[in-house]
């Protein structure tokens, strides 16, 4: 008889829905609070991987930013999908700032990711699939010390363990 295989995937994702509510309730508070009520501030969401921030000054850019930021940790969305690009001045005494949206594992990150599970597990086996690593094993145990491993390291993106099949 033969052993079942057991695996997860490693991805880094994050949930839209949740994210549009955080920028929803971002510009709700901007609207009615106090320091941030007269700044003709607009945040804009392109529905795929950016979100683009204008507003009339870089203290109001910063609060905004700070605004945004809170929302999504109570959301439970990890800051780690946000890449800042530069402030840059716009139209009419302007500030405009462009965050880039991350999501998926990069080749790159997904080497290192294989490379340090067979450091460290040489029966675990890690496969790079698009934006996810595949790692199989045997062992249930195996599986969970390798989740506890890359769970112990702080990497630029956030991950996920997703379709546990055992």
């Amino acid at each position: 008889m033969a052993t079942a295989e057991n695996s997860f995937d490693v991805v880094s994702q994050y949930d839209e829905q949740e994210l549009v509510n955080a920028l929803d309730q971002t510009r709700r508070e901007v609207t009615t609070r106090y320091d941030l009520k007269d700044t003709k501030t607009e945040i804009t969401y392109d529905g795929k991987k950016d979100i683009t921030i204008l507003t009339n000054s870089e203290m109001a850019l910063k609060s905004v930013r700070d605004v945004l930021e809170s929302k999504m940790v109570r959301r439970n969305l990890s800051l780690k999908i946000l890449k800042p690009g530069k402030e840059e001045q716009a139209g009419g005494s302007m500030v405009r700032q462009h965050i880039e949206l991350q999501q998926g594992i990069s080749a790159d990150l997904g080497r290192e990711i294989s490379k340090l599970i067979r450091d460290n597990f040489p029966k675990a086996r890690p496969q790079i699939q698009g934006d996810a690593v595949r790692v199989t094993a045997k062992s249930r145990d195996e599986l969970q010390a390798v989740i506890a491993l890359l769970k112990g390291r702080d990497f630029a993106v956030p991950l996920q363990f997703i379709n546990y099949r055992g």
